[in-house]
């Protein structure tokens, strides 16, 4: 199973811990809104959250490209703001898992 597989498994079953399992123990995630970056842990803490929220929800999603050392992905996310957004995201792949990921969005709507 390719790492888009496994996400995509983990977000339709709304399954925390399986995407958790898919990033690296060294993953940084660098935030679109803010340029900002969070480790692991909190990106674990974050992605519980939304999964667990029913108003957030993730439409449209598709792979662009994947190799052992890249995944590209784009979607279109409703938040519980009633914004919606266009993603798009980049995660770079090491000893296959993610070790860091960086997004850019769209304001569809708010």
């Amino acid at each position: 199973m390719g790492v888009y597989e496994q996400l995509e498994k983990a977000m339709e079953e709304k399954n925390a811990k399986h995407y958790i399992d898919a990033l690296h123990e060294d993953y940084e995630f660098i935030r679109h809104q803010s340029g900002t970056s969070m480790d692991k842990g909190q990106t674990s803490d974050m992605m519980t959250q939304m999964m667990a929220n029913e108003n957030v929800v993730i439409r449209n999603s598709r792979c662009i490209y994947e190799n052992e050392d890249i995944l590209v992905e784009h979607s279109v996310m409703d938040f519980p703001d009633g914004s919606t957004e266009a993603v798009m995201a980049v995660h770079t792949i090491s000893d296959g898992k993610i070790i860091r990921t960086e997004t850019g969005a769209t304001l569809l709507s708010s």
